[in-house]
């Protein structure tokens, strides 16, 4: 069997290490096509290596642009490429312009799509994640789903017979490396406990001068020490809207995006998380960390149901959600074992 992987992203990174490990483990041959969505070496280079994951057998290097010259470029990029390597499935992870240029590309070629991480729905149609994971899930061949409340949403779509529970392959990479994280020093000028872990990006809290300066002095203003790992995104509108994020006060620790196992460490020393990222919802959930999300909706209903995870688009609450414990009983265990990537790997090749 020849698969052939479709990245760009951040978060689709984080989820071909454990997919590209499984394969590494059989004789199925796995090609690996980055389109060079996220290109800066602090949202791209560092996963390969951190994660250890093969160097890319192609790179389109497309580059940034709006949603449709980003997505334009993939697809006029991948047809050669499709073409060259003729595989027995494409395989699509998440929700970027990558997912569904990498989908519709295939679906023209007459190529079977697989879709890992399907099923979510935040049911916010202006957000393009939603639409590309929908047009995704409706023209992919199999949906490798990491919940039961995705695999019911597939089947109120009518897609239930093409819809697989395989788990969620960010709690296999997610578990391997807190646990080879957990007992290491990390560089932050703060003790265990005693900060939080920040990241904002959405052009929903970005976009908005007003909002996105709320967000800010939220931050600053959220009772502790805020390490804000700054997204590309969020410096460039910041610097746009003449928004300070460096404060003499030290209340804003503002860095890079890290490397994922510092990323892990860093949210294992934290008080908890303040974000509006999807992955990093789930990965405070999988580390025992409380979640503050600035948004009105989330695709990891989970998180919210079991307590962890609290919705808010009202920063002023930031101070008093922030500091509150965490919830008290076992925490669930809804996203899998941590061996989503094997049974990934084995229902393809059934």
């Amino acid at each position: 069997m020849k698969v052939l992987s479709i990245v760009g992203a951040r978060p689709q990174f984080v989820k071909l290490a454990p997919i590209a490990e499984a394969f590494a483990a059989t004789d199925h041959e796995h090609v690996i096509v980055h389109t060079g969505q996220h290109y800066d070496k602090n949202m791209s280079d560092v996963f390969f290596a951190d994660l250890k994951i093969p160097a890319p057998d192609v790179h389109l290097g497309v580059g940034s642009g709006s949603h449709g010259v980003q997505t334009g470029a993939m697809l006029s990029a991948m047809d050669a490429v499709l073409d060259e390597h003729r595989p027995d499935w494409v395989l699509v992870y998440g929700d970027t312009n990558s997912t569904v240029a990498g989908a519709l590309s295939a679906v023209k070629m007459h190529l079977p799509v697989a879709h890992l991480e399907a099923g979510l729905r935040s049911f916010n149609r202006r957000m393009p994640e939603e639409h590309n994971r929908v047009l995704t899930d409706h023209a992919a061949d199999i949906l490798l789903a990491p919940t039961q409340v995705a695999m019911d949403h597939l089947a109120n779509e009518g897609l239930k017979e093409r819809s697989r529970l395989v788990g969620d392959v960010m709690t296999d990479v997610c578990f391997r490396v807190r646990d080879a994280v957990q007992d290491k020093p990390f560089d932050l000028p703060f003790k265990q406990g005693e900060y939080l872990v920040a990241t904002i990006h959405r052009p929903d809290n970005t976009d908005d001068p007003e909002h996105l300066a709320g967000i800010i002095e939220g931050l600053a203003n959220a009772g502790r020490p805020v390490v804000l790992l700054a997204h590309p995104r969020l410096v460039a509108k910041c610097a746009e809207h003449g928004i300070k994020l460096e404060r003499p006060d030290g209340s804003l620790h503002v860095r890079e995006p890290l490397a994922y196992p510092e990323m892990v460490q860093a949210v294992l020393g934290s008080a908890g998380v303040v974000t509006d990222s999807g992955g990093l919802q789930k990965e405070a959930f999988l580390l025992g960390r409380v979640c503050t999300t600035l948004r009105p909706e989330t695709e990891w209903v989970e998180t919210v149901d079991s307590g962890w995870n609290v919705l808010t688009m009202d920063v002023s609450k930031l101070p008093e959600l922030a500091a509150r414990p965490a919830p008290s009983g076992e925490r669930p265990t809804p996203y899998g074992d941590g061996h989503a990537a094997d049974r990934v790997v084995a229902a393809l090749a059934e």
